[in-house]
């Protein structure tokens, strides 16, 4: 070990030669900087609102394909129980069943649903 002191860490500049700023000056960079923030701000809420925009549209797409889908299974399971029960309870009588069967479901479907539209108007009551 060396019995010197280490050499004090100097200014690459002297401390004179530094330009001095104006308070104005760095105000308006301030300024144009907070001005380059909020429109590239803008910019990345207008991106995300369009990437959002673009998931819901995709998404509702694919959910009336499988909406159409859907009511297409439906018939055509309708159909086959008509057409699988004709022999047994002749064609009309089989049409009356299926439609009968399906409309009960149906009713008591909505008064499902509204009672839940109940229950959940009563929830929200103040």
């Amino acid at each position: 070990m060396t019995d010197q002191p280490a050499d004090p860490v100097s200014p690459e500049e002297p401390a004179g030669t530094e330009e001095d700023v104006s308070l104005g000056a760095v105000f308006a960079r301030l300024a144009n900087d907070a001005r380059a923030y909020v429109e590239a701000e803008g910019d990345r809420q207008k991106l995300r609102a369009s990437l959002i925009a673009a998931g819901v549209r995709d998404a509702a797409i694919l959910i009336v394909i499988a909406i159409t889908l859907g009511t297409g299974t439906i018939v055509a399971l309708l159909v086959g129980l008509i057409i699988a029960l004709a022999p047994i309870l002749t064609p009309l009588g089989a049409i009356g069943a299926v439609l009968g069967s399906a409309l009960t479901m149906a009713a008591i479907l909505l008064l499902l649903a509204r009672a839940r539209i109940a229950r959940m108007k009563r929830d929200i009551r103040p």
